[in-house]
This record gives C-alpha cells, structure tokens and sequence, in this order.
C-alpha cells in the first residue's frame, strides 16, 4: 500500500548527506520540496527564520501566522504543514542528534532550550528588534560555512548554532523560569521525558510520581508553578496528540490507534478523544484530510 503521510529524514530532503545537516536560504528549499508544504514528519531537528512572506504553518495541529523574523524549532515526531501567502523565503537548517554528539560531551546539551521541548508554546518565537541584526548574521555565517568546505567548517556550524541557541533560549519565559525554580524545573523537564518515553503505556500522575520519587501533589504542585497545568493535563494533552499524530496516518484504523495507545477498546478511545479533541477521531481525519486537499 503507498504510504499517505511521509516522514523525511535529512538524505530523503537533501540531494546529499553532509555530516548530518541541511543548511539552506529557504526560497530554493521550497522550491525543491513543494511536497513539504503537506502534512509531514521529520526525524530530524528543524527550524526556520522567516525573513518574507505570509500565510500560515501549523506543528502538532496548531496554526501559526507567518511573519519576518519569526522563528520555529521542530523536534523528531512532530506533525508540520505549510500553506504560504505570496513569496516566502528565510532560512532553514535540518540536522540530526549525531550532529552534535561526536561535540559535545553533554549528550542531553540541546534538551536543556525550551524549543526544543516539543511544547508549542515554546516552539516559535518572534524576533525582537534588538536581535534581529545579529540572528541573520548568524544564519549567513553558517549558511557561508556550510557552501565554503573549509577545514573544520562543521565545527564552526556546531559553535555558530550553540551560540544561536543560546542567544534565543534567553528570550524565552520558560527558560527565565528554570533559573527562577532550579529544582523544580528539573522535576519538570524529567516529568516532561517520561512522558515522551511512557506515553503510551503510562497514563496516571502517580505512576510518573513513583518514577521521579516525589508524591503526585508534588509532582502536580511542580507543573502548575512552571507550566500552569496540573500533571494530569499535562498527560492527557499529549495523549491526545499522539492520538492526531497517528490518526492522520490513514493506514491505521481506529481500532489499531486505541491499541496502541492502550486502551481497553476502540469505543472507550473514541469516547475519550472526543471529550478532549472536540471532534471524532473519524471526523478529525476526515476534517484534517479535508483541510489538506485543499
């Protein structure tokens, strides 16, 4: 049967393989790749500074507009589309975890920004003024980098995207929060990795507890103070995007989607994503195929 939803690693975009990143102004990459403007996943790490254009892209089922100097990081799962408003151009960067690893001795080193959590509302941030000099040198540096070969050119990438990071990770509000609550916000991000990990088989704010060695109101006391959930939402949010992420895959059925996930049966699973999705799994598919044939 020919595969309906596509996931892209970095050889399948790029014409070639190159030490295990993609760096490209992103008019020519579009152009390349009409095909991405489609519901897509990558299994690599993905951003791109938006320099011209409008419309819109969406990442996990979530609209964003399109604007100059906004910019958006995708980690490896995530669902993304495009659907732009006249010339869009920018640039976009794609690389993989072993980009780094063989550089950096901390191997969870990019775990630490908060847009590289998956959380949405970390994921795309707009450049203020001040930055915006300085980010595009940035990009061109390693964009020249990349063309140029130079001796130890991907070494110089490795530090101009470090240092990119570490420039952005200081604008955003979850970041000031980690300095803000030390402790807690390590609670949280190792709460936030067993989920990633366990999604689909743990499914209680006390099983998480019992792994993090904290009581559940801790653990619940931890995620209002830093994120303004309680653990239990937390969870069952990103239940319910695994369950879309796997939806739009029209090769699975409903039935195959809820064993999965790990429910007793398909009618519980319907039952449970309609409360929280809004729609049927049925109808979101139907919904989401809809919006995306056109």
């Amino acid at each position: 049967m020919k595969k309906d939803f596509p996931i892209y690693d970095i050889s399948t975009i790029s014409e070639f393989k190159k030490e295990d990143i993609l760096i490209s102004r992103f008019a020519p990459y579009l152009e390349t790749h009409p095909n991405l403007c489609l519901p897509h996943k990558h299994n690599f790490f993905h951003m791109l500074l938006f320099t011209e254009g409008g419309g819109h892209h969406a990442i996990d089922f979530k609209e964003f507009p399109v604007t100059p100097f906004q910019i958006y990081f995708m980690i490896p799962g995530q669902v993304h589309s495009w659907n732009f408003e006249g010339e869009a151009d920018g640039f976009v960067i794609n690389f993989s975890l072993p980009f780094f690893k063989s550089f950096l001795l901390d191997s969870a080193y990019l775990e630490q920004f908060p847009f590289f959590s998956g959380v949405l509302e970390d994921c795309v941030l707009f450049l203020p003024d001040e930055l915006q000099s300085e980010v595009l040198r940035l990009f061109n540096s390693m964009l020249t980098e990349s063309e140029a070969g130079h001796q130890q050119g991907m070494d110089m990438i490795r530090v101009l995207l470090v240092q990119l990071f570490i420039t952005l990770s200081r604008l955003s509000e979850r970041s000031q929060s980690k300095q803000r609550h030390g402790a807690s916000y390590a609670v949280f991000k190792k709460f936030m990795s067993l989920i990633e990990q366990h999604i689909t088989t743990l499914k209680l704010p006390s099983e998480y507890a019992a792994l993090l060695h904290v009581t559940p109101n801790h653990l619940n006391s931890v995620c209002n103070m830093i994120f303004g959930k309680s653990a239990g939402e937390i969870i069952r949010d990103r239940v319910v995007l695994e369950a879309k992420r796997m939806i739009i895959n029209i090769e699975l059925s409903i039935s195959e989607i809820a064993y999965k996930l790990n429910f007793k049966d398909a009618s519980y699973f319907s039952r449970f994503f309609k409360k929280y999705a809004g729609q049927s799994p049925e109808e979101f598919r139907q919904a989401t195929l809809h919006i995306n044939k056109h």
